[in-house]
């Protein structure tokens, strides 16, 4: 399946967290924290009021936080990936 997003989209990789650090266990509640992930593909860009297109300031590669539950996961490729 080929994927691209549109516009203003990206498609990030979550980067996964330990669950536990050394013999500390973190609990849930303190686990809600913004996500971290690589951006796999971008959008074109976003039309802006003149009506170019400008372009997205992130690029393939680059490593972003977000907001956990901001976006649409799908699975693509065996990966897990979120849409933006």
């Amino acid at each position: 399946m080929k994927y691209q997003p549109l516009y203003d989209r990206v498609l990030v990789e979550p980067i996964q967290n330990d669950e536990a650090h050394g013999k500390i266990l973190i609990p849930d509640t303190a686990k809600e924290k913004p996500t971290e992930g690589i951006v796999v593909m971008v959008g074109g860009g976003y039309r802006n009021d003149k009506g170019d297109i400008t372009p997205l300031k992130v690029k393939k590669g680059d490593t972003i936080v977000y907001t956990k539950w901001a976006g649409t996961e799908i699975k693509l490729e065996n990966k897990r990936l979120c849409s933006y």
